[in-house]
C-alpha cells in the first residue's frame, strides 16, 4: 500500500460524496413529483399506458404491478435473445441464444443481477445488447429505486393508505434520474475512448502478421447505465478489464463514481423524504465504513503479494498483480472490488480467481452481507432499512421498551417479515451450493480442487442470490444445471426478498407517527450506527462463516503452509 494509492481512493470517494449530496435533494424532489421539466414526455407515457399517476397503490397493488412489469420484461427479453439470429442489427450474424442460456440471461438482467455465462462480443447482437440488455439495465434499476421510494414514504407520515403509484415512480425515476445521468456519463466515456458505433468488427494484422478481429459496438452508453444502475453486465466478456470498457485509470475512477453515487444519494434522500436528514447521514456512515474496511483489506492483501512468490525471491513491493491490469494499479482495483460487490454491481476490473485468499474473501463476504453497503440503486436502501428495524428491535430488547423507528412502532409482524427477508439469502445460497457440491453434473463445472473449488461454487450462488453478477472465475457456468439453478437463485434473491419487504412497508405506513419522547432511542448518532453495523455483521455474515472457513479462510492458512490449488 502507498500514500499515492490512498490519495486516489480518497479522491474518488470525495467526488462521490460531493455529487451524492445535491443528487439526494434532487431524488427527493423527483419522488415528490416536483421535477417536471419533461412533463409532456411523462404525460405521453401515462396516456399510452392508461396510467393515472395520482392513483395511489397499497403495498399489494404496488408489489403486483412491479411483479407484472418484471414478468413482461423477462418474457420479452427471452424472446429477443432466442430470435436474435433473424432480427436486424446483427452484423456478425450471431445465432439465437440457446434456451437454458437465454433463460439465465433474461432472469439475470431483469433482476439487476447481470450474471453472464457468455462473452458479449462472441454471442450478442447489437440489437440484443441495446434493446434487450441495456433496456433492462434501466428498468431493473428503476424498479429498485421505485421500491425504495415507496419504502421511504412509509416512514414519512402516519396512517397512509398507499405507497404511491409504481408506474409513475418507474417513469419518473427513468426520465429524470437515470436517463440524464447515463447521457452525461456515456458522453464522457466516449471522450475517454470507449467505442459507440454500429460498424462491423474491425479486422487487423498483428506485428507478427497474424489476423485479429477487434470487437466493436455501441459500448459507451451501455457501460454508463451498467454502472449507474449497479447492473454490472459487460459489453465484453472480460468486463471492465477490457481496454474498450476500461481504457484508463480515469475511466475506472468514473466507473467507481457511477456505481456509488446513486446508492449513497439514496441514503441521504431517505433523510430528506422522512424529514430528518440525520437519519440519512447515519445510514451513509455505516455504508461508507464498510466500503473503506473492504477496500483496506483487499488493498492490504493484494499489495502484500503471494508469500510463495516472495519466498522464491520476488520483490514483495510488486504485490500480487496476477489477474490485474497494470494501468489501474492496486489501489483502484481494491476500491473497484469493494464497491462493486458491496453495491450489487457485477462489474469487475480484475480476476477474483487470481486474488490472494483473503483478497478473494472480501467480495464474497460483502455480497453475503446482503449487499446493503451501499447496495444496489434502491435495493441497498430498502435492504438497509430491514437491518435498521432489526437493530431497533435489539435496542428495544436491551432497555425493555417497544422499539420505534422514526415515530413508527416496530412490532412482531415487522420483525417476522424482516427475518423472513434476511433468511432468503442464506437459504438460497447455502442450499444450492450444498446440492451442487454433491451432484456430479454440478461438480464437473468446478475448475480447481480443495477450498478454492468450494469458493468458486459458493461465490457463484452468492453472486446470483445476492443479485450481484460478478464471477469468482474458474467455474463453467454455461451448463443446463448451472444456468437453471443460478437463474432460480437470482429470481428468489430479488423477488422473495421484495415481497416481505413491501409487506413491512405497508404495515409501517398504516401506523400512526408518534412524537419522540425522552425514552425514544436516537437512531442518528454513532451509538446506533455501531449497533447497526454489528447487526449487519452478525445476522448477515455469521450465517456463512462455516462455509467461508472451509473455503477462502482454509485456503489462506494452507497457502502459508505451501499448498496451492
Amino acid at each position: 500500500m502507498t500514500s499515492l494509492g490512498w490519495a486516489q481512493i480518497a479522491l474518488v470517494l470525495a467526488a462521490i460524496l460531493a455529487a451524492a449530496i445535491p443528487l439526494a435533494r434532487y431524488i427527493a424532489a423527483v419522488a415528490a413529483g416536483r421535477v417536471t421539466f419533461l412533463a409532456p414526455v411523462e404525460r405521453a407515457f401515462y396516456a399510452a399506458g392508461g396510467i393515472d399517476p395520482a392513483r395511489g397503490m397499497g403495498w399489494r397493488g404496488y408489489t403486483l404491478a412491479m411483479l407484472a412489469a418484471n414478468a413482461a420484461g423477462f418474457l420479452l427479453l427471452y424472446a429477443l435473445l432466442r430470435l436474435q439470429g433473424v432480427l436486424p442489427f446483427n452484423p456478425q450474424g450471431f445465432d439465437g441464444i440457446p434456451p437454458f442460456l437465454a433463460f439465465n440471461t433474461a432472469i439475470s438482467f431483469v433482476t439487476n443481477t447481470n450474471w453472464q455465462a457468455y462473452s458479449g462480443e462472441a454471442a450478442m447482437s447489437y440489437l440484443s445488447q441495446m434493446a434487450g440488455l441495456t433496456v433492462q439495465n434501466f428498468l431493473s434499476a428503476a424498479t429498485g429505486m421505485a421500491l425504495a421510494l415507496a419504502f421511504c414514504r412509509a416512514f414519512a407520515a402516519g396512517g397512509l393508505r398507499d405507497l404511491g403509484n409504481f408506474w409513475a415512480d418507474l417513469v419518473r425515476v427513468t426520465l429524470y434520474i437515470l436517463l440524464p445521468l447515463a447521457l452525461v456519463v456515456g458522453v464522457a466515456f466516449v471522450a475517454m475512448g470507449m467505442p459507440q458505433t454500429f460498424a462491423r468488427y474491425a479486422e487487423a494484422t498483428t506485428l507478427e502478421g497474424a489476423a485479429q478481429t477487434v470487437p466493436l459496438g455501441p459500448v459507451a452508453f451501455q457501460v454508463a447505465i451498467k454502472h449507474l444502475g449497479t447492473n454490472g453486465g459487460g459489453f465484453f466478456g472480460t468486463n471492465s478489464a477490457h481496454p474498450f470498457e476500461g481504457p484508463s485509470a480515469l475511466a475506472t475512477a468514473l466507473q467507481i463514481w457511477s456505481h456509488q453515487v446513486i446508492p449513497f444519494a439514496m441514503a441521504l434522500a431517505f433523510g430528506h423524504i422522512v424529514g430528518d436528514r440525520r437519519q440519512g447521514w447515519a445510514l451513509l456512515a455505516v455504508m461508507l465504513a464498510f466500503v473503506l474496511g473492504g477496500t483496506w483489506i483487499v488493498y492490504a492483501a493484494e499489495a502484500a503479494g503471494n508469500p510463495l512468490h516472495i519466498a522464491l525471491g520476488v520483490d514483495p513491493a510488486a504485490g500480487n498483480m496476477e489477474g490485474k491490469e497494470v494501468r489501474f494499479g492496486q489501489a483502484l482495483v481494491a476500491l473497484f472490488t469493494a464497491t462493486t460487490t458491496g453495491a450489487s454491481n457485477g462489474a469487475v476490473n480484475a480476476m477474483f480467481d487470481s486474488f490472494t485468499p483473503l483478497g478473494g474473501l472480501v467480495p464474497l463476504f460483502l455480497i453475503q452481507l446482503g449487499e446493503v453497503l451501499p447496495g444496489g440503486v434502491g435495493a441497498g436502501l430498502y435492504g438497509m432499512i430491514v437491518f435498521v428495524l432489526l437493530a431497533v428491535f435489539v435496542a428495544g430488547l436491551m432497555v425493555g421498551r417497544t422499539p420505534e423507528y422514526l415515530g413508527k412502532k416496530v412490532q412482531a409482524r415487522e420483525i417476522k417479515l424482516a427475518m423472513l427477508a434476511v433468511l432468503v439469502l442464506p437459504a438460497v445460497i447455502l442450499g444450492f451450493t450444498a446440492v451442487s457440491l454433491v451432484l456430479p453434473v454440478a461438480v464437473a463445472s468446478i475448475q480447481d480442487q480443495g477450498p478454492h473449488g468450494l469458493s468458486e461454487m459458493l461465490y457463484a450462488y452468492s453472486s446470483a442470490a445476492g443479485n450481484n453478477g460478478s464471477a469468482f472465475g474458474g467455474l463453467t457456468a454455461d451448463t443446463p444445471w448451472m444456468n437453471t439453478t443460478l437463474g432460480i437463485a437470482m429470481a428468489l434473491g430479488r423477488f422473495a426478498y421484495i415481497v416481505p419487504m413491501m409487506a413491512i412497508a405497508g404495515s409501517i405506513a398504516a401506523k400512526p407517527k408518534l412524537a419522540a419522547s425522552t425514552g425514544t432511542f436516537p437512531t442518528h448518532g454513532p451509538l446506533f450506527a455501531g449497533l447497526l453495523a454489528g447487526v449487519i455483521l452478525i445476522l448477515g455474515g455469521l450465517q456463512f462463516m462455516p462455509a467461508l472457513a472451509l473455503g477462502p479462510i482454509a485456503e489462506h492458512f494452507l497457502l502459508f503452509a505451501g499448498k496451492t490449488f
